[in-house]
Order: structure tokens, then C-alpha cells, then sequence
């Protein structure tokens, strides 16, 4: 039984037509659909500069291998390894158009065929409508299981140097050390003496003149001088 898949972005719509597997033991548990086996047709249509491309499996392949090893080089700064003299026809590539922001994809077909090669400019949003459109096919299980798509992660020659785990503990070290000599300095430093206040003696002497001059009796008269 015929069956579709599409995969539908704002800028790219991936559909894939073909044939679901008759037995019914291989049927997706999670929602009940038939895997699609075999594939008839796959196209890759663009909504904004209507343009598309199509071919059978082998052209699925391509496709996918240019555009995800094409999207990895062009995040990460480095080539990638590309299989275009050993792939099976239509190659499918990819290159950055000199001073635009345009991606070509180009596609060539067999030569004994005489058709001619198809090349389409892409936006970089439409590049990465068209990845997430890939990723999307080959996350879901029930489309062609036994496609898969192998890729080369970035060599570690072209990474960036990672920093040794020494370097990134010094400057913790450090902190701790700082904090355990000034620690230190602190408990080395003597206490501040601490002296009584003294008393001032001129005030106390007011004291006492004020207390002896309160205490003498209101009714004393002084002592009058004796009379010659």
C-alpha cells in the first residue's frame, strides 16, 4: 500500500512517497503506522523560490550526507570530508557563493543520461529549514528504518586546545591560598590592650569642696573675733 511522508518547514518541505511494509508485526507501537519500506519518489521543494528537486533513494542519501557534512562545516569553520567521486549518481554538493550569503546545491545526474545538472541558490534559512527537514525524516521510525546516515565529527586537529585541567585549577588554588594566609595574619596580630580611664584630680578635688560645703549646718554663725 502507497503511503507519504512530509516533513513540512517555513521555508522547506520534504515529502517521500512510497510503500509501507505488509507485515504486520512491524507496525510502530507508539502510533500504529505502517513503516514506509520502500521508497518510490523523494522531493525537495523550497515555498519562497518554488523551486524543487526529486530522485529515488540514492538521491536521499546524497542529499542528506551533503547537506548535514555542508551544515557542519559551515559551523564549525573546518572542510569535512566529502564522498562525491565515490558516491553513487546523482551527486549531490554543496559551496558557498563568493561574496553573497547564498549556499549553491547543485545536482548532478549521470552523464549517459543527458540531463543537465540543477542548481539551486539557498538562504541559510532555507539551508537549515532543509537540515531540520533531514533530521526530522530520519528521527522518525516509521520511515524507512534501514536508511541511515553516517557522519564524521570534526578532527581533534581542528579543535580548539583544550585547557589542562591544572591551569583551570590555579586560579582556584590561588584563591584558597590567599584566604589562608590572611587568615593566618590575622591570628599572629596581638590584641589591642585595654587600659582603665583615669580620673581627672582637679575634678575630683571640686567634688569634694562642693560636698564638704553642702554638709555645713544652715544656723553656724562663724567665729567673731574676741573683744579687746
Amino acid at each position: 500500500m502507497s503511503t507519504k511522508r512530509q516533513y513540512s518547514l517555513p521555508n522547506c518541505n520534504l515529502i517521500l512517497e512510497g510503500l509501507e511494509d505488509a507485515n504486520t508485526e512491524s507496525v510502530d507501537i507508539l502510533d500504529g503506522r505502517s513503516p514506509m519500506s520502500i521508497l518510490i519518489n523523494a522531493e525537495c521543494y523550497f515555498l519562497k523560490s518554488n523551486q524543487k528537486l526529486s530522485g529515488g533513494s540514492v538521491f536521499l542519501k546524497n542529499l542528506s550526507r551533503a547537506v548535514s557534512n555542508y551544515a557542519q562545516e559551515f559551523l564549525s569553520g573546518f572542510p569535512q570530508s566529502h564522498h562525491k567521486d565515490t558516491a553513487e549518481y546523482p551527486h549531490v554538493s554543496l559551496a558557498k557563493v563568493d561574496d553573497q550569503h547564498l549556499h549553491r546545491l547543485v545536482v548532478e545526474p549521470e552523464p549517459e543520461t543527458g540531463e543537465t545538472k540543477t542548481e539551486i541558490d539557498l538562504t541559510t534559512v532555507e539551508l537549515f529549514d532543509l537540515v531540520d527537514a533531514i533530521d526530522q525524516f530520519y528521527v522518525d521510525r516509521a520511515t524507512l528504518p534501514d536508511m541511515t546516515l553516517e557522519l564524521q565529527s570534526v578532527s581533534r586537529r581542528y579543535r580548539k586546545p583544550e585547557q589542562p585541567l591544572t591551569e583551570r585549577l590555579t586560579p582556584v588554588a590561588i584563591g584558597f591560598t590567599s584566604l589562608a594566609i590572611a587568615a593566618g595574619a590575622f591570628l599572629v596580630i596581638p590584641p589591642p590592650a585595654t587600659r582603665p580611664p583615669e580620673s581627672n584630680p582637679v575634678n575630683e578635688s571640686t567634688e569634694i569642696e562642693r560636698t564638704e560645703t553642702d554638709t555645713t549646718p544652715a544656723d553656724e554663725e562663724p567665729n567673731s573675733p574676741p573683744d579687746n
